[in-house]
């Protein structure tokens, strides 16, 4: 099946059952999809592979979603953050803003071309769990050779590791077209990175020399095994069990919700478990972390299966291309792990992967949010309906909905929200690269502490506010929007797994509140304050309207002040005084962290009008977003901050029997 050519014919997919078809409409087969396809115009039906993009319907456009906005992010990469500066240090020194612009075009060519018409197919007919294994959609075994072989897995690791030593920060930009493109697809891919990683840090040389290479090809997937059916996100309580055995350990138990944790795409599937080594202590101390493949080396070569079963999968809303499983490990008491790092420090070493999986996360929230505002304003440019209030003649003709102020506050919001979302995701980014390769220790130091302040940010804020941007991307399509024959609705779906991957919003805010802000006694916030009165010096000195500067400063030391109250309280020994609102305190630190990256955004946008630039509509359209969150965004947080001062405990006093 070619991932570019001809439409094909609806018909059972040989090698997998009748449970995929290759569905010409992408959502509806046969006869139905054919008098769908005559409601709703020519065109409209979608061949598995084969059609540049998805049509918009009866309003269909001939230029094909671009995903992101290139010059928009060219704008937050190289101007705002000036990620061309990371070729300075000596880690990055074989590369330079050539090489990250191609790395960027190359991965946002294939994304166009490769993974978004591939989007809908996966969608409507997610994996199938069929004689014990999964089976993905066909059109992904096509796909995954081609991503793994352009070296997106290991993009951002060592040479010496079989990378390419490409800043995380430009990774990350070139990776936000692949996830607009698919979500689901480059999750296989990001997970198997994340996973890899964790093999090369903390992997003895043997497994490392196993194990590594083959992921990084894309022969061997990767997974992140920690969720237990009773534990949750509550890791103290991971029950499985391991057992030394010889130069490995037995392994039984279950997890739950494991993403890619089977597929018919590579030769194997590498799990990070989280387990218990007999006799080690309760909570989180004494969880370690091992590598359970799905088939092991067999004596004389070869691979044999490992006692790893899938019992069953997670029917999703969204992210429905790439699996959730549950698995069985060591029921017939022959499941082998291979310790990774000490014992007892299994959660710790864990980290590493979550952490980039909440970065990786995030990105996905401000890709899935991308892609569903480009389409709300294409479709508003396009769809004509009304006329201008001034006009009360019925006989002239009618204009496209943009016309309508209502419709271009939407639009202006999604924008705020999905640019304000990259600067966050990107700025997370580019602390990582500083934390692990500044030349000075200070430089690395300063850079850890923004970055783990940044973290549960940059999680959270592009998933919950990406949800309401994509909530407006259906809204703007009006009757349409609420059609499975427009994406919006399916990109919508995608984007709520967003706030519960990796720990919900909830637990982000525990850790935000509860860890980061006072980490070092309150260093990390000093630092964030020393950046948010830099930004508003130079939008001083750049002529913005002084409301904006006045409005964070005072933003900022509201933040602050309100902190060191609610550090108190926890110091006193009330953490749950201290703890009562910290979803909100969350949000309200959201909202004046990207307000502090649109400051710097409107800053270099004035910057760049003064010098004459190109580009004079988008740097007014930045200036636009940047006045809207600083003007109509910012202010909201008030009652927030009244609310965690106060200790407003309604949520807290009512009784379960009361509901």
């Amino acid at each position: 099946m070619a991932l570019v050519g001809e439409r094909h014919r609806a018909e059972p997919s040989g090698d997998v059952g009748e449970d995929h078809h290759l569905l010409p409409g992408g959502n509806l087969g046969g006869e139905r999809q054919r008098d769908k396809d005559r409601e709703c115009g020519e065109g409209h039906g979608l061949p598995v592979m084969g059609l540049a993009r998805p049509v918009r319907g009866i309003f269909a456009s001939a230029m094909p979603n671009p995903l992101l906005d290139d010059r928009g992010l060219d704008f937050v990469l190289h101007d705002v953050l000036d990620a061309g500066s990371l070729a300075r240090l000596p880690h990055f020194a074989d590369h330079g803003r050539e090489t990250f612009d191609a790395w960027i075009d190359l991965c946002r060519r294939f994304a166009r071309d490769v993974l978004y018409p591939a989007y809908r197919p996966l969608d409507v007919d997610p994996p199938v769990l069929r004689d014990g294994s999964v089976h993905v959609h066909p059109a992904l075994r096509e796909i995954w050779p081609r991503m793994a072989g352009l070296g997106v897995i290991s993009a951002s690791r060592p040479f010496e590791a079989g990378g390419q030593q490409i800043p995380a920060t430009v990774a990350l930009a070139a990776n936000l077209y692949l996830m607009a493109g698919n979500c689901a697809a480059y999750g296989y891919a990001g997970l198997t990175s994340g996973a890899a990683h964790l093999v090369e840090a903390f992997g003895s040389r043997a497994l490392r020399e196993r194990w590594l290479a083959p992921m990084h090809e894309g022969r061997f997937a990767g997974t992140m095994a920690l969720t237990e059916p009773q534990a949750g996100s509550s890791l103290a309580d991971v029950r499985t069990r391991a057992t030394p055995s010889g130069d490995h350990f037995l392994l039984t138990g279950s997890k739950i919700f494991i993403s890619g944790g089977d597929q018919d795409l590579t030769e194997n599937v590498v799990h990070m478990v989280l387990a218990r080594v007999d006799g080690a202590p309760p909570g989180t101390k004494g969880v370690s972390l091992f590598l359970v493949p799905k088939l092991r080396p067999a004596e004389g070569g070869g691979l044999e299966p490992n006692d790893v079963r899938v019992p069953g999968l997670i029917h999703k809303i969204g992210w429905r291309g790439l699996p959730s499983v549950i698995l069985a490990l060591g029921e017939a008491g022959d499941c082998r792990g291979w310790l990774l790092g000490e014992p007892g420090r299994g959660l710790a070493h864990m980290f590493q992967m979550m952490n980039e999986a909440r970065i990786m996360v995030g990105g996905n929230g401000v890709a899935t949010a991308s892609v569903a505002y480009l389409e709300s304003l294409a479709y508003a440019r396009e769809r004509p309906q009304g006329r201008p209030l001034r006009d009360r003649d019925p006989r002239s003709s009618q204009v496209p909905i943009i016309e309508h102020a209502d419709v271009r506050r939407m639009l202006l919001r999604q924008k705020a929200i999905v640019e304000g979302g990259l600067a966050l995701v990107l700025q997370a980014a580019r602390q990582a690269d500083l934390a692990a390769h500044a030349v000075r220790p200070e430089e690395r130091r300063r850079a850890q502490l923004l970055l783990d302040l940044l973290t549960p940010v940059a999680k959270t804020f592009p998933a919950e506010r990406g949800f309401e941007s994509n909530a407006l991307a259906v809204q703007v399509h009006g009757g349409y929007g609420y059609s499975s024959e427009y994406l919006p609705e399916a990109w919508l779906r995608d984007q709520k797994l967003n706030s519960i991957h990796e720990g919900t919003t909830g637990v982000q805010g525990l850790d935000l509140l509860g860890r980061k802000v006072m980490a070092e006694g309150g260093a990390a916030l000093a630092i964030l304050g020393e950046e948010i009165e830099a930004a508003c010096a130079r939008a001083d000195r750049a002529g913005v309207d002084r409301a904006w500067t006045s409005g964070l400063r005072g933003a900022a030391a509201d933040v602050g002040a309100l902190t060191l109250e609610l550090a108190g309280r926890g110091a006193g020994g009330d953490p749950e005084a201290m703890l009562l609102h910290s979803s909100d305190y969350l949000d309200l630190f959201s909202t004046v962290v990207v307000a502090w990256l649109w400051m710097l955004q409107g800053a270099v946008a004035l910057e760049g009008l003064a010098s004459g630039r190109s580009g004079a509509d988008m740097l007014q359209g930045k200036l636009s977003a940047a006045g809207y969150w600083l003007r109509f965004e910012l202010p909201r947080i008030g009652p927030l901050v009244a609310a965690c001062r106060d200790g407003e405990d309604s949520h807290a006093r009512v009784r379960p029997e009361w509901f």
